[in-house]
C-alpha cells in the first residue's frame, strides 16, 4: 500500500464518519423533540356537546353563513356575549414585574411612575392583572401560538422562530374568522405569516432590527386615529417590538425603558378613552386586552426558562372586577395558553380543538351562575377529547352519553369519590365527581333549595381543580418516542466516534512510535500533560449528568485552562539550565506563559456565566457601571491594539512582497471603518443608512482580504532558498495570521462594545500560544490541538455565553443588513455565538505554519500525500474526536433525562449548542484541511514547475 493511498484512505474515513455522525443527529433530533400531539380539524358544533355523546349528522358548518353560524354557536353555548369587539395588544417582551409588581411587592418606582394610567387602571379596579407564565421556548412565534391555539408547541420552535410558517392548528383567529369577523392587524409582521389571508387590514413591521426601538412603534401607533374613527372591524391586534428592542440593545435598566413604558402607558389610555369609554352608548362593548409574550433577562434577553424571561403580562381591561383592592388585581397567577379558552368562552366560539390551557380565574364573574358552570364544562369537555386521545379507552368504562344526560352511569355511583390511583384514573374521576356535582345544583336550583349556593361552590370547586389537573398532565405529555429512530439515530454516532477514534489512535501510533529507541508502552504515551487532557474530557462527559453543571459549565472550561497553563509553567521551569543565565530570559517561554495565565484569568472574569449566579460582580459589570464613556474608550484601544497585533503577525515572517503589504492595508481599511462604525454609529438609531453601507463595506473588505489571502498567498511566496515545508509554512503562516486578524475584526463589529476587550485577550492568547508552539515545548502536538480546543470553549463562555438560549446576541445579528433575511442573520448570529471557537480553529492554520516552519531543517522534501497526512492528520482528528465523544456522550445523557423534570428548560437547550458546536467544529475542520490542501497543491505544483517558477520570481 503507497502513502498516497494512505493518505488518502485516512481522508475518505474520516468524511465517512463525519456523514455518519451527521446522518444519525438528524435521525435523533427529528426522533427524540416531538411534535405535540394534536386533534385533526377544527372545533365545531360538537364541542358544545358531551365527548361521549355521538355527533349527530349534520351539514358541513362552511356552508353556513357567518352571522348564522355565530348566533347558531352562541344558542349551543348558552352563554351570553356582552362583547362585540376585541382589541388585543401585544407589548413583545414586557416582563409582568414591570407593570404587576413581584411576590407581592409593587413594582419599581421608575417602572410604576412610568405606567400612571395603567397603574390607575388596576387601583380603580377597571382592570386585573395576571403573572401569565410562558413555556420555553421564550420566543414570539411559538409564545403567539400558544396565545391564539392554547397548544404548547414542540422545543424545535426556537428554530423555526426565524422563518414562521403559516399556522394551520385549530386557532382562535380561525374561529372568528368563520363567524364573519373582520380583522386589522398592526405591527410584528410574525402575524402575517402565521395567519396569511385573515386580515383585511393590515401594516406589519421585522421583529429583527433589534437597533430600531422608535420607528417600529410609531409604524403601529400612526394607524390608531384611523382605526377608531372606523366601525367596520371587531378584532384589532396591535403588536409593539420597541419594548423588546430596548431590552435587546441595553437590557431592563436601559435609559430608553421608562420613556418606552410611557409611551406603552399612552396607547392603553388613548385605546381605554376612545375605544371603550367612549363606546359605551353603543349595544356592545370593547373588550381591551395588554399581554406580553414573553419577558426578558437583566440583559435583555431571552428564549430560556428562568422566571424573568417566563414571566409574561395578562391584563383585561373592561372587565368589572369585584375589587378595587390593587394588590388583588395584581397577585394573580395564570399560564399563557389559558388566554385562547377564556376568549373563546367570552366571545362565544368554540375552543381550539388542541387547547391545554383553562378558563382564567375572574374574567368569568359577570356572568350569571349557570353560565359559570357552563362555561366550565365545556372547557372540561374539551380537554376531556384531548384526554381520549391519549387514554386507552378501556379507562372510560361505564361512561356514555345517557350517563350524563340523565346521571345513571352504568359501574358508576352518584355519590362523590376519593380520587386515587395512577394519574389516569384521577382524571376521569375528578371530572366524573364535578359533572356530579354540576348534577346535583341543577336539580337543587331548579328547587330552588337553600343550600343551592353551597352546592355551586362545591362545582365550581370540582371543575377547576379537574380543569387545573388535567391542564398539567395534557401540558407535560409527549408523543411516545420512537424507539427504533432513537436507537438508529445513537448507533450511527457510536459508529462515528469509534471510526475518528481509532483512526486517530492509528495516527497517534504511527507519528510516535520508534521500535529502535523505545518501547511503545502506556509510560511513553502517558505522560502529565496527555493524562490532563484526557481527564478534562472524561470531566466534561460526567457533568453533563448534572443539571447544575450543565448550567454552569463555564465553570470546568476556565479551570481545565488554568491548569493547563499552570502545567506549561511547570514543564518550562523543569526544563531550565542555570548554566545559560540570561539565555532564559530571551526564550521567551516564561514570557507566553505569564501571558496565558493573565490573559485566561481575566477572560476568566470578564464575564459572570452560567445561568444561577449572573448577578455576582464581573469586570463587564464593573466597566458598564464606571460610565458608558470607558467602555466606548477600551473599545477603541481594544480595536487599535488588534490591528497593531494583527499587522505585526503579517510581517512576522519578514515577508515584504506587494500582496502581503496589500494584504496589510486592506486589513488596515477594515480597522479604521470598524472604528468609524463604532465612533459614529455605534449609538445612533438614526444612522441606519450610513452605519449599513458602512458594515458592508467592511463585509466586502474582509471577505476579499480572507480570501485573497488564501488564494494568491501561495502563489506569491516563492523563495529558492528554503525547502518545501519551510516555504509552506511562511505561507500558511501568514495565511493564518489573515485569518485571525479578518475574524477579531469582524467580531469587534459583531460583538457588544463591552466584548471588545476579551476579544483582543483571546488575540493575546493565540498569539501566545502560537509563540510557544514554535520554540520547541516538548509538548505533542495532538494535546498542544486539544488544548487550542479547550481554550477555545473558555473564550465561547467569557464571551457572554451560556447554555441557555437566552443569552444569544440578536442585536448584533442584523448589522449591516438593510431588509430582513433569516439566512444572513441567521449566519451572523452563529458567528457572534461562536466567535472564539471557530476563532482558535482558524488559528490552526497559522499553528501549522509555525510547525512546519520549526521542524523543516530537520525533513528535506516528501511526497504531497505524506507531507498532507502528517501535517493534517492531528488539526482535522483531535477536534473531531472532541466534538465526537461530547456530542454522543450528551446524546446518551439526554436519552437517560428523557423523563428528568429539566429536560426542556435544562438539557434540551444544551444539546441544541452540543449541535451547534459540532456543526462549527465541522466548519473550521473543513476550513483548515481546504487551505492547507490548496497551499501544499500550489506549492508542490511550482517547484516542480522551474519555467513556471522562474516567470512568477522575474515578476
Amino acid at each position: 500500500m503507497t502513502t498516497a493511498m494512505t493518505c488518502t484512505r485516512l481522508t475518505i474515513f474520516t468524511v465517512a464518519g463525519v456523514l455518519i455522525q451527521i446522518i444519525g443527529l438528524s435521525i435523533f433530533v427529528f426522533g427524540f423533540f416531538p411534535v405535540k400531539p394534536t386533534l385533526s380539524g377544527v372545533s365545531g358544533r360538537e364541542s358544545y356537546r358531551n365527548p361521549f355523546c355521538d355527533s349527530a349528522p349534520t351539514s358541513n358548518e362552511s356552508e353556513i353563513h357567518p352571522e348564522k353560524l355565530r348566533l347558531l354557536y352562541q344558542e349551543l353555548s348558552g352563554i351570553s356575549s356582552k362583547y362585540d369587539r376585541l382589541i388585543l395588544m401585544v407589548i413583545d417582551g414586557l416582563p409582568a414585574e414591570f407593570v404587576l409588581g413581584k411576590d407581592g411587592q409593587p413594582p419599581w418606582k421608575a417602572w410604576k411612575e412610568s405606567m400612571p394610567y395603567t397603574q390607575s387602571l388596576l387601583a380603580n379596579g377597571d382592570a386585573i392583572g395576571y403573572h401569565a407564565k410562558a413555556a420555553p421556548p421564550t420566543v414570539t412565534m411559538p409564545r403567539l401560538k400558544a396565545m391564539v391555539s392554547g397548544a404548547i408547541g414542540g422545543f424545535l420552535d426556537v428554530a423555526f422562530n426565524f422563518n414562521t410558517q403559516a399556522l394551520l392548528d385549530d386557532n382562535l383567529l380561525g374561529q372568528f374568522f368563520r363567524i364573519g369577523w373582520k380583522m386589522v392587524m398592526l405591527g410584528d409582521e410574525t402575524w402575517l405569516k402565521l395567519f396569511p389571508g385573515l386580515f383585511m387590514r393590515h401594516d406589519g413591521v421585522s421583529s429583527f432590527f433589534v437597533k430600531d426601538t422608535v420607528q417600529v412603534d410609531r409604524n403601529v401607533s400612526r394607524h390608531l386615529p384611523d382605526e377608531f374613527n372606523s366601525h367596520d372591524w371587531n378584532l384589532l391586534i396591535l403588536h409593539y417590538l420597541g419594548l423588546d428592542h430596548v431590552g435587546h440593545t441595553g437590557g431592563r435598566n436601559s435609559p430608553l425603558m421608562a420613556s418606552k413604558l410611557k409611551e406603552m402607558d399612552d396607547v392603553v389610555r388613548t385605546m381605554h378613552l376612545r375605544a371603550m369609554v367612549d363606546r359605551r352608548h353603543d349595544q356592545g362593548q370593547t373588550l381591551l386586552i395588554v399581554v406580553s409574550d414573553h419577558g426578558m433577562t437583566e440583559n435583555g434577553n431571552h428564549g430560556g426558562s428562568s422566571y424573568e424571561e417566563t414571566d409574561s403580562l395578562m391584563l383585561f381591561i373592561g372587565l368589572s372586577s369585584n375589587s378595587s383592592d390593587y394588590a388583588a388585581a395584581t397577585n394573580n397567577v395564570a399560564f399563557q395558553v389559558d388566554l385562547a379558552p377564556t376568549l373563546a368562552l367570552l366571545f362565544g366560539v368554540p375552543i381550539p380543538k388542541n387547547n391545554v390551557g383553562v378558563l382564567v380565574p375572574g374574567t368569568l364573574s359577570s356572568l350569571r351562575d349557570y353560565e359559570q358552570l357552563k362555561a366550565l364544562e365545556l372547557n372540561s369537555w374539551q380537554l376531556l377529547r384531548l384526554m381520549q386521545a391519549q387514554i386507552p379507552s378501556s379507562s372510560f368504562v361505564g361512561f356514555s352519553c345517557n350517563c350524563f344526560l340523565d346521571g345513571t352511569c352504568e359501574g358508576l355511583g352518584s355519590d362523590i369519590s376519593e380520587c386515587s390511583g395512577d394519574r389516569e384514573k384521577q382524571l376521569i374521576c375528578l371530572f366524573r365527581n364535578a359533572d356530579v356535582l354540576h348534577g346535583i345544583w341543577k336539580s337543587k336550583k331548579l328547587t330552588e333549595s337553600s343550600s343551592a349556593m353551597e352546592d355551586f361552590s362545591r362545582a365550581l370547586d370540582a371543575y377547576n381543580v379537574f380543569l387545573k389537573t388535567a391542564s398539567e398532565w395534557l401540558a407535560s405529555k409527549t408523543t411516545e418516542k420512537p424507539v427504533f429512530l432513537l436507537g438508529l439515530g445513537v448507533s450511527a454516532m457510536l459508529l462515528s466516534c469509534f471510526v475518528c477514534v481509532t483512526l486517530f489512535l492509528s495516527l497517534l501510533k504511527e507519528v510516535y512510535h520508534e521500535p529502535k529507541d523505545r518501547v511503545y508502552s502506556l509510560t511513553c504515551l502517558l505522560n502529565l500533560e496527555e493524562v490532563f487532557i484526557l481527564v478534562v474530557l472524561l470531566i466534561s462527559v460526567i457533568s453533563m449528568g448534572s443539571s447544575s453543571m450543565v448550567e454552569e459549565e463555564h465553570y470546568i472550561w476556565h479551570f481545565m485552562v488554568s491548569t493547563f497553563y499552570l502545567l506549561l509553567l511547570l514543564k518550562t521551569a523543569k526544563s531550565f539550565n542555570l548554566s545559560t543565565g540570561l539565555n532564559i530570559l530571551r526564550d521567551h517561554k516564561i514570557g507566553s506563559i505569564f501571558l496565558l495565565l493573565i490573559s485566561g484569568r481575566l477572560l476568566r472574569g470578564w464575564r459572570q456565566g452560567g445561568v444561577n449566579w449572573t448577578y455576582l460582580p464581573d469586570i463587564s459589570k464593573w466597566l458598564e457601571q464606571v460610565g458608558s464613556g470607558y467602555v466606548k474608550w477600551i473599545q477603541l484601544i481594544s480595536n487599535f491594539l488588534v490591528i497593531g497585533l494583527g499587522l505585526f503577525t503579517l510581517f512576522r515572517t519578514g515577508s515584504k512582497r506587494k500582496s502581503v503589504c496589500i494584504l496589510a492595508f486592506g486589513f488596515s481599511t477594515c480597522g479604521f471603518l470598524i472604528l468609524l462604525h463604532a465612533w459614529r454609529y455605534q449609538d445612533d438609531m438614526f444612522a441606519d443608512y450610513g452605519a449599513t453601507v458602512t458594515a458592508k463595506l467592511i463585509y466586502m473588505f474582509l471577505s476579499l482580504s480572507a480570501i485573497g489571502a488564501a488564494l494568491v498567498l501561495p502563489w506569491s511566496m516563492l523563495n529558492k532558498d528554503k525547502s518545501f515545508l519551510a516555504e509552506a509554512g511562511d505561507c500558511l503562516y501568514l495565511i493564518g495570521s489573515a485569518y485571525i486578524l479578518c475574524w477579531c475584526l469582524l467580531q469587534l463589529l459583531l460583538q457588544q462594545p463591552i466584548n471588545s476587550g476579551a476579544i483582543l485577550l483571546l488575540l493575546i492568547q493565540i498569539l501566545a500560544i502560537s509563540s510557544l508552539s514554535s520554540k520547541d515545548l516538548q509538548v505533542k502536538e495532538w494535546i498542544e490541538i486539544a488544548a487550542l480546543y479547550y481554550m477555545g470553549m473558555a473564550g465561547h463562555f467569557a464571551l457572554g455565553n451560556s447554555n441557555t438560549l437566552a443569552t444569544i446576541d440578536v442585536a448584533g445579528a442584523f448589522i449591516g443588513i438593510s431588509s430582513h433575511s433569516t439566512i444572513l442573520s441567521g449566519i451572523l448570529m452563529f458567528m457572534i455565538t461562536y466567535a472564539s471557537p471557530l476563532l482558535f480553529l482558524l488559528s490552526l492554520v497559522m499553528y501549522i505554519g509555525a510547525k512546519l516552519r520549526n521542524q523543516s531543517h530537520s525533513h528535506g522534501d516528501t511526497n504531497l500525500g505524506q507531507a498532507l497526512k502528517l501535517t493534517l492528520g492531528f488539526p482535522c482528528l483531535v477536534p473531531l474526536c472532541i466534538s465526537s465523544i461530547l456530542l454522543t456522550a450528551y446524546t446518551a445523557v439526554l436519552l437517560l433525562m428523557r423523563n428528568h423534570l429539566f429536560v426542556w428548560s435544562v438539557f434540551s437547550p444544551k444539546y441544541l449548542y452540543v449541535c451547534a458546536t459540532t456543526l462549527c467544529t465541522y466548519i473550521g475542520v473543513c476550513i483548515v484541511a481546504v487551505t492547507v490542501t490548496y497551499t501544499f497543491s500550489v506549492t508542490t505544483f511550482l517547484r516542480s514547475n522551474a519555467t513556471t517558477r522562474q516567470r512568477l520570481v522575474d515578476s
